[in-house]
């Protein structure tokens, strides 16, 4: 994804790019290098000299299945020229602190936007648990003739699960 350095990117397309991976949201590098405007390397620079700064759940390395899993996900190749080691990705929190080490006006405003669709997504994360409670009281107060529509309403809310579709000739 390519960003016009001239400008912000906004939340919406911001929330795109927060990936779940070891049960936390979190950023590529890459992708937040490209926000704010600088090469990934940079953005790594700047971190590796302020390391206390960026703990495990702040940022991590990403292993070499979760990256191939990321990749697989996303479509990309593993092309020539490309990284030469494993991406790291940044909590809400390594973003956060992010906003430390760069100091740059865009930084500062990348940041903001950064920030504000994390707290959208976990405000839509809530209202999803908060309708799975409703359906379940719902369901306790009703007996048993409503329970089909119930299912059929936590079908529906429930995202469904990616099948895994084995690669070769089936017999």
């Amino acid at each position: 994804m390519s960003i016009d350095t001239n400008s912000v990117i906004k939340v919406d397309h911001i929330g795109e790019l927060i990936i779940f991976v070891r049960g936390q949201k979190v950023i590529l590098d890459s992708l937040l290098a490209n926000m704010y405007g600088v090469q990934t390397k940079s953005l790594l620079r700047a971190v590796r000299r302020n390391m206390e700064r960026f703990p495990e759940d702040f940022m991590f390395q990403l292993t070499e299945v979760e990256t191939e899993d990321l990749r697989c996900h996303n479509g990309t190749s593993k092309a020539r020229g490309g990284r030469r080691y494993l991406p790291y990705v940044f909590t809400e929190q390594g973003v956060a602190m992010l906003s430390s080490v760069l100091r740059s006006p865009r930084a500062i405003k990348v940041n903001i936007e950064i920030m504000r669709a994390f707290v959208r997504l976990r405000q839509i994360l809530l209202s999803h648990a908060d309708l799975a409670r409703k359906i379940d009281r719902l369901e306790k107060k009703y007996d048993a003739q409503f329970r089909v529509i119930f299912d059929a309403i936590r079908e529906l809310v429930t995202p469904p699960k990616a099948e895994k579709r084995s690669i070769g000739f089936r017999d």
